[in-house]
């Protein structure tokens, strides 16, 4: 048996400030949602992540996902595409995880331009 679900969806990640001088633009983030998983296949199980389409260059989007089965890690995905998925989460135990806290934080340094309002779809698995 696996089995993943999510709280919900993050909030709009809108970069709006920065510091005079600087490049790096203050990242926008959320940690309103949560995931809660249950398996009962193996030690070895992981939560993979890609998004529907990369980001443009110069652009992040790191996800966090803690975990009391397994290995969390704070992770770019900001070029992984189903094709490309990233482990999230690793080493995962037999058993449930409840209500743990999934993290976004997206950023970009002024020389990389405007991005114009735009969605993307982040995708989890739980998978051997």
């Amino acid at each position: 048996v696996y089995k993943i679900a999510v709280s919900g969806d993050p909030g709009a990640l809108t970069i709006s400030n920065g510091t005079a001088g600087v490049d790096a633009l203050t990242p926008a983030t959320d940690n309103t949602t949560t995931y809660s998983i249950t398996q009962n296949f193996s030690d070895a199980v992981k939560i993979t992540a890609y998004m529907d389409a990369v980001l443009p260059a110069g652009y992040t989007l790191m996800l966090d996902m803690a975990s009391t089965k397994g290995t969390g890690s704070s992770v770019d995905i900001s070029n992984a595409t189903s094709g490309s998925a990233v482990d999230i989460v690793t080493a995962i135990q037999k058993g449930a995880d409840a209500a743990q806290a999934i993290g976004y934080s997206f950023s970009v340094n002024a020389s990389a331009g405007t991005l114009s309002s735009t969605t993307r779809t982040v995708t989890l698995t739980l998978t051997n």
